[in-house]
């Protein structure tokens, strides 16, 4: 890295993450100021505009690509429409130790006196909550699932090439196109169209002044410095704000900056579960790149310095905070942009260019915590492009993760989606995939499975609470057989599904109706045509995820319950329950039987990988194709952030020896430290898996560095994603760090300080993780062979 992204990388490292209330104050007038005079998405789009207008604008000593979501580095805003922070939220935010959030008391008071009265009772989280089911808030309040629309609005979204063919001046001519040409006389809709088109006519007016202000700042600084080399750098970013977004990009810095504004722009919108991601970013750069580079108007190391200020910029933009039990599922700063890099293209041919290995380069070089990235290895990916990325892997951050485009192909196409559109789609967000810049395809939360099991186990009843969170299934000591324990399973996770889907069902309603996204629609295909909102079936396709967890820790406790307590009867339903219920306090012996003698996931094992197969089969036959309120349909896939943490604070001791509070198992991995057969064993199990009908799952794996040291060694890496993508693999990530690293930066954490390690679907720094998140990752099996 050259010295000016050494000093913008430093200055982003760190800079302490704070709290703005500008947007919350600008927002909170205009909605007191208009109440009831527009349309919902005309004021939505309005309130947008005004804060485009308002809102503080910075440009940063080194930069070269321009704008922030608050008025500095690594300060964010809320959105008091969605969820109104309480002071005491603030105080948490201010004072904790991981994740924390600097807010001023002066903030803070303002905050309270001006913004907090007003949105009392008008809030998406209350008209949320006021309505939910007894059922559904006993389920969620026992940590069965989560709601992602808790306090954020739906997100993981992502973008295809449109933005660089069009600016927004073409995308406001394509609205009033589809404005002149409703049908007032027979669209019963015509007039919710109207109102919709005209929101997003203004989204894209809101987006221009933004720039242009930025413009103007620019301009201004030009003419108080005094360096030659910067006043040119100022006027060039001028040059380029004037231009972008208002009209299509016509090089690699204009390109960049294109999208930096409408990623911009629907981050401040609406506060996205989770960010708004750029899809496949090297190949809408690559043609910029190649006439640049033939034209001898741009150098490698040029187009170089543009994607790390780029890379830089998403790094300072730390997720909105969360509180409670959103905080809990997903504990990280990161607001999970994720690079998708490599891939095929539309046509099908090889997706990977000189500026996919330039942004290789870039992950290697930085080293920070955003934006996450992948690399898509298909079987027409150069074997060099896959070694390459395998040695920055090496280096132990975390990132890349590995795809795999021939088979999330499949998956799009048989969700309904065309081969092109399917192809120009992948990963936004941690595993879960789409069509880019067509679909908007929503995360509704985690579901604790194996919680399902603890509560078929005590006959539909929490037993760390004591109260009814399910439904009763009949008392398992009096189950005859493995396959009535099983049979009770099933209802109850169908119940519990069936609960998840008709609120989720609800919340997309309540977001359709009160909280549009009119600037985001505009950038998703068929939004315009249709007239509609992303929230409201507007795009090409519509798809709701349910994020099953604990694939592992079910498959090991059905286990054992299936062959000590039914097939084998080396212990009782009874003794087995008294034991659980104690925690194993006094029942070490059983334990140790349970973890030595039982068949369990990720060996390669035939029994316990039938029963994994059975669960996995199950969950898609509860979830998959159950109708949306958009058109489209629910799917499952296999994620968990850090939830599986979170499940398992609210999760007993489970039958495969785990005790009660320590973490289940992450997606589709292997229950801690039971995969004792080895990686390649690990793939084989869940190479059975049918992962084409998901819509993504995630499998971590931990390595200690001295297995990757030598060249042949980074080669078996690449044979081991190959391998895992032929038997069927959608996804794959690794750690590379030993326990004793872990421990000693557990101790010494000042000495520690760059330490990154690959959570779930994500990077984080490992003293930014709390004691709980530290130890899961410690007790990953750590492999020290292929």
């Amino acid at each position: 890295m050259n010295e000016r992204i050494r000093r913008l990388r430093k200055q982003s490292v760190e800079t302490q993450e704070s709290l703005s209330i500008e947007r919350a104050l600008i927002t909170t007038k205009f909605y007191k100021e208009n109440e009831g005079k527009y349309s919902a998405p005309v004021m939505r789009a309005l309130n947008f505009l005004e804060i485009c207008k308002q809102k503080t604008i910075y440009i940063g000593a080194d930069e070269l690509i321009v704008a922030e979501r608050g008025p500095s580095p690594k300060s964010v805003p809320t959105f008091p429409e969605l969820t109104c922070h309480s002071v005491d939220d603030f105080h948490v935010l201010n004072t904790r130790d991981q994740q924390r959030y600097t807010i001023s008391q002066e903030d803070i008071d303002t905050y309270e006196h001006e913004v907090i009265p007003y949105w009392k009772g008008r809030t998406m989280r209350e008209r949320i909550f006021s309505h939910v089911p007894k059922e559904w808030q006993a389920a969620y309040e026992a940590g069965v699932f989560t709601e992602f629309m808790e306090q954020r609005a739906p997100g993981h979204t992502a973008l295809d090439g449109k933005i660089y063919r069009k600016g927004m001046l073409d995308f406001k001519k394509e609205i009033n196109e589809h404005i002149q040409r409703l049908d007032f006389m027979n669209d019963q809709e015509a007039t919710d169209k109207l109102e919709e088109l005209k929101a997003m006519d203004i989204s894209c007016d809101a987006a221009i002044v933004f720039a242009e202000r930025h413009a103007a700042l620019a301009e201004k600084m030009a003419e108080k410095e005094t360096n030659p080399k910067r006043i040119e750098e100022l006027k060039k970013i001028a040059e380029v704000c004037r231009w972008v977004p208002a009209h299509a990009p016509r090089n690699v810095w204009e390109a960049i900056q294109m999208y930096w504004f409408v990623h911009l722009g629907t981050v401040t919108e609406l506060n996205g579960w989770d960010a708004m991601n750029p899809g496949h970013f090297d190949q809408h750069l690559q043609p910029f790149y190649e006439k640049e580079i033939a034209e001898e108007t741009l150098t490698r190391d040029e187009a170089k310095e543009l994607i790390s200020c780029f890379w830089i910029k998403v790094n300072n933009h730390p997720a909105p905070p969360k509180v409670g039990i959103t905080a809990r599922e997903s504990g990280t700063f990161n607001d999970f942009t994720n690079i998708n890099i490599g891939g095929v293209k539309a046509d099908g041919s090889n997706g990977v260019s000189e500026v996919s290995y330039i942004m290789l380069e870039i992950i290697e070089d930085l080293h920070i915590l955003q934006p996450g990235n992948s690399v898509h290895i298909s079987a027409k990916t150069p074997d060099h492009f896959l070694n390459a990325a395998c040695k920055v892997i090496r280096q132990g951050h975390g990132y890349p993760s590995v795809f795999n485009p021939d088979i999330y192909i499949q998956e799009l196409m048989r969700q309904g989606k065309s081969l092109q559109d399917a192809r120009e789609g992948g990963c936004s967000g941690c595993i879960e995939v789409g069509a880019f810049g067509k679909e908007a395809y929503l995360l509704t939360g985690y579901l604790n499975v194996p919680k399902v099991l603890e509560i078929t186990l005590n006959n539909g009843i929490d037993p760390l609470t004591g109260k009814v969170a399910g439904i009763q299934t009949g008392d398992p000591r009096e189950f005859k057989n493995y396959e009535e324990l099983y049979d009770a399973f099933l209802k109850q996770l169908n119940f519990v599904v069936d609960q998840k889907v008709r609120v989720s069902n609800y919340i997309d309603q309540m977001f359709a109706k009160y909280a549009p996204a009119p600037f985001l629609s505009v950038v998703i295909e068929d939004c315009i045509s249709n007239g509609k909102d992303y929230y409201n079936g507007g795009p090409r396709y519509n798809t709701s995820y349910i994020q099953c967890t604990g694939l592992g820790t079910t498959t090991d406790s059905l286990s054992v319950l299936k062959k000590h307590v039914f097939e084998d009867k080396t212990f009782s339903m009874e003794t087995l329950l008294n034991a659980i219920s104690k925690n194993y306090v006094g029942e070490e012996a059983l334990r140790q039987r349970i973890i030595n003698r039982t068949p369990f996931f990720g060996n390669d094992d035939e029994i316990a990988d039938s029963i994994a197969l059975r669960v996995y089969d199950d969950l898609l036959a509860a979830i998959d194709g159950k109708p949306n309120v958009k058109g489209g349909q629910y799917h499952l896939n296999m994620l968990s952030t850090t939830c599986h943490v979170y499940f398992g604070k609210v999760l007993g001791a489970t039958p495969n020896g785990r005790f009660s509070g320590k973490s289940i198992s992450d997606g589709t991995s292997p229950s801690h430290g039971c995969d004792t057969h080895g990686p390649t064993n690990v793939i084989r199990s869940l190479g059975k898996l049918d992962q084409v009908r998901s819509g993504g799952t995630l499998l971590n794996l931990r390595f200690v560095p001295s297995l990757l040291k030598r060249e042949k060694d980074v080669e078996k890496l690449g044979h081991l994603i190959r391998s895992y993508f032929t038997l069927g693999g959608h996804h794959i990530q690794f750690n590379i760090v030993d326990t004793a690293t872990l421990l000693a930066a557990q101790a010494c954490p000042e000495d520690y300080k760059d330490l990154m390690v690959r959570m779930a679907g994500y990077s984080d720094y490992f003293n930014d993780m709390n004691a709980d998140l530290q130890q899961e990752i410690i007790d990953r099996t750590e492999n020290e062979g292929f």
